[in-house]
């Protein structure tokens, strides 16, 4: 084992948070059409700012009757939006819908792939990609989820804020805010918590000396394990001050602009763009997810600690135009058998990654707190091929 000591961080944020909102508005969009029509074809952006939600991008769907302004309502108020004093308030927000159809050229492409096209008619050749991109897939076994631990406790913080303040333990807390972690490794384990970040939104009548009394004893202590737990952790609870003014009237979000904090913390590079607000043909999204369902039964299956995927598409070819497996010297074969190992029991093309991970069904908006991984309730996380690689 190494004993190069290095420090690893990652942020979260809460539900509450601009960019968050806009994420969740954008996905509670999309789920809202693929209710009615699982076919629906959504790119779906948002913007939040005082007073004002825009909401637009390109929608074709056979939908009946897909009512937008109460879809956005019902998405704010969720989070907690409820009152002009907590700086947003979802009954009363002004609400812009400028979404057009989707381009014709797109659909095209993606409606008959380029293999369809040039006489290959095998089933799953019959969609294309959504657009060209690169995406990437990751598990490493320092947790039980199979995620980054900087990550999965950063989440964990964000997650508890926003479950104290909605189940009254802390009344004071306010929907927005950000959560940060980081560890010191001895060389790929995770070994000791050196500094936590916190950064709540509150009412004005709470000191700061019980917002961090109350944070360090109820929403950080609670998820810290006690392999990494230290005494001389470094706490900075609402290190700028006091927090009064949060959300979309203090800093205006936008659907995508929290990429980091949805995949995994910067432990490896991310490609494509963002997920939220797209349906499954786009592969900036789907392919993502199909990447990680590959890392995760490679780390579940033992044949590395740690696994990145790399595929790539271009834009109406169903076929990914590459797949690369990097173990970062922890494989029990070489990262091209490991590819090859990968291609026999997954089949990365659109269709087909649809069709086996059932994604034409309103599954998004949850996927838009607290990362799109490491969440078992998600089809890309099941191991049901580890068995398969492991034989």
């Amino acid at each position: 084992m190494s004993t190069i000591k290095r420090l690893v961080t990652s942020e979260s944020v809460t539900e509450g948070h601009p960019d968050k909102l806009a994420d969740r508005i954008s996905d509670s969009v999309l789920d809202a059409f693929l209710e009615q029509d699982p076919k629906s074809r959504v790119a779906c952006e948002t913007l939040c700012t005082t007073g004002l939600v825009l909401v637009a991008g390109e929608i074709t769907s056979s939908a009946d009757f897909v009512d937008v302004q109460k879809v956005v309502r019902n998405a704010i108020v969720s989070i907690g939006y409820t009152q002009a004093q907590f700086g947003f308030d979802g009954h009363n927000v002004a609400i812009l819908n400028t979404i057009n159809g989707q381009s014709p050229e797109i659909a095209s492409g993606v409606n008959e792939s380029w293999e369809w096209r040039n006489g290959d008619r095998d089933p799953k050749n019959l969609r294309g990609a959504g657009d060209q991109g690169l995406m990437f897939g990751y598990a490493t076994d320092e947790t039980p989820e199979l995620m980054p631990m900087p990550l999965a406790l950063a989440h964990a913080i964000a997650a508890r804020l926003a479950h104290l303040r909605k189940d009254g333990t802390l009344p004071y807390l306010r929907p927005d805010g950000k959560s940060q972690v980081t560890l010191e490794y001895l060389g790929d384990k995770p070994v000791r918590l050196e500094t936590v970040v916190v950064s709540t939104q509150h009412n004005e009548k709470v000191s700061q000396e019980q917002i961090k009394k109350d944070v360090i004893e109820h929403v950080i202590r609670p998820v810290i394990p006690n392999t990494i737990s230290s005494d001389d952790t470094n706490f900075y609870i609402n290190p700028s001050g006091s927090f009064i003014f949060g959300g979309p009237s203090a800093d205006s979000g936008l659907t995508g602009r929290k990429i980091i904090v949805d995949t995994y913390g910067g432990a490896i590079p991310h490609g494509g763009g963002a997920f939220s607000g797209k349906d499954p043909t786009k592969v900036d999204r789907s392919a993502a997810y199909y990447a990680r369902y590959m890392a995760k039964n490679l780390v579940a299956a033992g044949l590395a600690s740690r696994a990145m995927i790399e595929v790539a598409y271009a834009i109406g070819k169903a076929n990914p135009v590459s797949l690369r497996v990097e173990s970062f010297g922890t494989g029990k074969m070489t990262d091209d058998k490991l590819a090859a190992l990968l291609l026999e029991h997954f089949d990365p093309r659109p269709l087909n990654i649809i069709e086996e991970l059932n994604l034409e069904r309103p599954i998004y908006a949850p996927t838009t707190s607290y990362g799109h991984f490491g969440r078992s309730e998600f089809p890309w996380e099941n191991t049901d091929k580890a068995s398969l690689l492991q034989q």
